[in-house]
């Protein structure tokens, strides 16, 4: 080969959008109260689409109300791919260190130390967490370490992250998965509440179904949507009847949590949230309304937020194995 192709295949492969440092997107913030604000994204389950619900969160979040955001991604390191079968490496964490909100949409990832460090330091410092669908059950660590009690299914550290931090833990699909749909509606007492404003009974709603919560949720967690299943998977569908509606459960509410030697920091936890959930605009404002609840911005909440999608939004059916093969961090980028 000649010098200049050499040097010319040298500049196409560092200017290359695959390189080792783009295994996460950043979407700059526009205008809005959130500038100056910054949001890690951090997607990684194999089921519910997380890598295509949080790209375009990140899109509503920075271009309609002007927060910084970082999406993080689960990557398979022999191709640089997005792989959600893999749970083991989400590269990108030290972002949190400069994050003001984390929100976090996992499912049984087993994530090495130097990893979950960085999400424990984040916690540590009490700063805000918002964790959807299946973050309740968002780390199954497989092996012996500080991290195991962080499980799902701990015992030492009951019910681990997802019980500890964000509420509750996996405990089962209350609703018929795949044939049972959610409609929300406002819990009582909860009308006032700044996340809700916008929202009222029925216009959330999602083709997922309700997840299994304990009742009441433990310590100071406080309903704000419930969740009614109904009897199919049109937002339209009659709710059914019987004992799966009384009591209905949550399927948003807040807390605030406390890691062993930290500061204390507050959650808003949904059970909602799969890519196909996010097509519903009042399953959007809800999310969006969260961020600037968990930042602090309680009054800056807009009466009526904008959540129109930004781009392209084609979500695909939840299911195992579903995400589309070859995709990397890149191609969510674009809008």
């Amino acid at each position: 080969m000649r010098p200049f192709s050499l040097i010319a295949a040298f500049l196409a492969l560092i200017a290359s959008p695959l390189l080792a440092d783009d295994r996460w997107i950043e979407v700059p913030a526009g205008d809005g109260p959130g500038k100056g604000k910054k949001v890690v994204l951090i997607s990684g389950d194999e089921e519910y689409r997380s890598e295509e619900t949080l790209p375009q969160l990140a899109k509503v979040l920075a271009r309609r109300h002007g927060f910084s955001c970082t999406v993080l991604f689960a990557i398979d390191p022999a191709d640089g791919t997005i792989n959600p079968n893999r749970n083991d490496n989400i590269p990108g964490l030290e972002a949190l260190a400069s994050a003001d909100l984390m929100v976090i949409f996992t499912r049984f990832r087993d994530l090495p130390d130097d990893q979950m460090k960085l999400i424990e330091a984040y916690l540590k410092a009490g700063k805000p967490v918002i964790g959807l669908r299946t973050s309740t059950h968002a780390f199954n660590i497989k092996r012996e370490g500080p991290y195991k009690d962080w499980s799902f299914n701990s015992k030492n550290w009951e019910g681990g992250f997802g019980r500890q931090v964000l509420g509750d833990t996996w405990l089962s699909h209350h609703g018929n998965h795949g044939s049972q749909s959610t409609r929300g509606l406002i819990a009582p007492g909860a009308e006032s509440h700044p996340i809700l404003r916008g929202l009222r009974d029925g216009v959330i709603w999602g083709p997922t179904d309700v997840y299994g919560v304990r009742i009441p949720l433990p310590g100071d967690s406080k309903p704000i949507v419930l969740g009614q299943v109904l009897v199919g998977m049109q937002p339209t569908d009659a709710p059914l009847e019987g004992k799966k509606n009384d009591p209905m459960m949550p399927i948003a509410w807040t807390k605030t949590y406390q890691l062993e030697g930290g500061k204390v920091g507050k959650a808003f936890t949904t059970t909602m949230g799969a890519s196909t959930d996010f097509a519903n605009e009042g399953v959007r404002r809800l999310i969006v309304n969260a961020c600037y609840w968990a930042t602090g911005m309680e009054e800056k909440v807009p009466e009526k937020a904008n959540v129109d999608l930004v781009g392209k939004y084609d979500p695909h059916p939840f299911k195992f194995d579903g995400f589309v093969k070859g995709l990397k961090p890149a191609d969510y980028a674009r809008d």
